[in-house]
């Protein structure tokens, strides 16, 4: 029991660190900025059905979808890690002004893709797939999921309580974890294609 504990939480903590659930919570409040209780609940539901669909459906078809366009697992860990590091360096420096988007049109787009469903949720999967197995990674993504929607269903509550600046907080380090794994996707991607 406590290696397979072992093994989901090597799955789900790089899922949790991409996803950034915490760090969604206010990006989420800006877009349904003025929703009714009601409104925010779907809206929070619609994102996340959104982001596992797109989620689910690069597990299945991403490794097929590289291999018929010639991309291989270090090429794509070596995109994805820079796309990881640039994302995860713009969160750290770059004040972001959620309040300028849409209300509750942006469930799909853009929260529920690209911003959970984003490029850095889909790099850790497919990685995590290889080294974690199909089946734990999908365990790791649908906690990942659950937990992500109860925090945006309880969004008004948790920046109450820690306020939308400690929010803010806590998105800057996961923020900065996200820096420090896309680096170590790079170096595999690098190890790998120095290795062949």
């Amino acid at each position: 029991m406590a290696e397979l504990l072992h093994h989901f939480l090597l799955a789900w903590i790089p899922l949790f660190v991409a996803l950034d659930p915490l760090g969604m919570v206010p990006v989420f409040l800006g877009l349904t900025a003025g929703a009714e209780p009601a409104e925010r609940r779907a809206a929070a539901n619609q994102a996340t059905i959104t982001a596992a669909a797109v989620c689910v459906g690069f597990m299945l078809l991403g490794k097929l979808v590289f291999g018929a366009i010639g991309i291989t697992q270090a090429d794509f860990q070596i995109a994805g890690g820079v796309i990881l590091l640039a994302l995860a360096v713009r969160d750290l420096v770059v004040a972001q002004d959620a309040q300028t988007r849409p209300c509750l049109d942006a469930a799909v787009v853009p929260l529920g893709l690209p911003l959970i469903a984003g490029p850095a949720a889909i790099t850790a999967l497919l990685i995590l797939m290889d080294s974690s197995g199909w089946a734990m990674t999908l365990a790791a993504l649908l906690v990942n999921l659950a937990l992500l929607n109860l925090l945006l269903r309880l969004g008004e509550r948790l920046a109450q309580w820690l306020g939308l600046k400690g929010l803010r907080a806590v998105s800057k380090i996961v923020a900065l974890l996200l820096a420090a794994f896309a680096v170590s996707i790079i170096r595999r991607g690098l190890s790998e294609i120095l290795a062949g």
